[in-house]
């Protein structure tokens, strides 16, 4: 087997990139790579667009048109980076399942509850077992990459794959704080019924005493709920809204400084997640909840950058809700591939 030094002294990275089925045509393996990447092809419990489940194989495909030269980190490619296989397993097992939350949510939608029939309230344990065991599966993997000294990143699916991620990173660090780009600030307990939905995720995290706070950034469809959790999470959770940033920025305030004042409030390790939805929709127009107005790309890299120049470290990041698009998937791989590389200053 190849080190990774024999690798970097036989690889061109101005050559056309390779289809060996990593990202960016990269000529890494688990060994050799610092990075390894989970592609999690999951969205069960979607409740508007679908198609985020194909995100992993549409970010893999469009990361070989990338050029390997990165502004922040130049060589930040040759630290190796590793997609593990995209599971079939749990491809197909996201589809079947998704047309049962289907029915469950169309029954919802009627006016009706889960406890009106016996048959839907079956579905919803069902789904809720399946989401909790993807949470465990993917909870191991982490572990197993972070034991052997790797970080780790995950490409969604829906944004309620990374939580057994976060969990595995919690056992690391007493004390971390969420980095969260959205439109939605997914506050809301068991969405629709579903333990483990996509609208659920940071409510679930902050069941993790470990994370000691959440910043999120970009949210502009909130409900009511979520709003007044944010107020009572006493300084737990900060919301930077979207139009109140765009009204900063109208009265002359620089993005840079919002970008200091949004990074001075998280502790010394930084979880970063990504839901392309918290970008401007002509960005990743698939994404399955777009919403208008949001972020342009260059304003999150900033915002990410500005974490590495304040001494944070980077412990982790995932990307969700990428859509079943080749110019969702481009603008998704160059978001993966810029994190890899910030990942890798800190």
């Amino acid at each position: 087997m190849a080190t990774r030094e024999e690798i970097l002294q036989n690889f061109d990275p101005n050559g056309i990139g390779i289809d060996n089925g990593n990202l960016l045509g990269l000529p890494f393996d688990y060994e050799s790579a610092n990075i390894i990447v989970f592609g999690v092809p999951w969205e069960v419990t979607v409740s508007y667009g679908f198609g985020t489940a194909a995100g992993p194989k549409r970010i893999l495909e469009a990361s070989r048109q990338l050029d390997l030269f990165d502004f922040d980190n130049p060589e930040g490619w040759k630290q190796g980076i590793f997609m593990a296989e995209i599971s079939s397993e749990i491809q197909q097992k996201s589809d079947r399942l998704r047309q049962k939350a289907t029915r469950i949510i169309e029954h919802l939608e009627q006016g009706k509850f889960v406890e009106d029939d016996p048959e839907i309230g079956e579905l919803l344990d069902e789904i809720n077992r399946e989401s909790q065991a993807l949470n465990q599966w993917l909870f191991e993997q982490a572990k197993t990459a972070m034991n052997q000294g790797k970080k780790v990143a995950v490409i969604g699916g829906d944004h309620s794959v990374p939580l057994g991620y976060m969990q595995a990173l919690a056992e690391c660090y007493p004390n971390l704080g969420i980095l969260h780009i959205d439109a939605h600030s997914d506050l809301r307990e068991a969405y629709e019924g579903f333990e483990f939905s996509h609208a659920s995720i940071m409510f679930n995290a902050l069941q993790i005493p470990q994370i000691s706070k959440l910043v999120q950034v970009g949210i502009r469809d909130i409900s009511e709920g979520e709003i007044n959790l944010i107020k009572q999470s006493e300084g737990r959770i900060s919301a930077y809204y979207d139009p109140m940033l765009k009204q900063k920025l109208y009265a002359g305030v620089t993005w840079l400084d919002l970008c200091k004042q949004i990074v001075a409030e998280l502790p010394q390790q930084v979880y970063i997640s990504f839901d392309v939805d918290g970008l401007d929709p002509k960005l990743c127009p698939n994404t399955g909840t777009p919403v208008p107005g949001g972020l342009e790309l260059e304003q999150t890299f900033c915002l990410f950058r500005e974490v590495v120049h304040s001494g944070r470290e980077i412990i982790g990041f995932d990307v969700v809700e990428v859509g079943d698009d080749e110019w969702d998937a481009n603008v998704g791989a160059r978001t993966v591939y810029k994190l890899c590389n910030l990942m890798s200053l800190t």
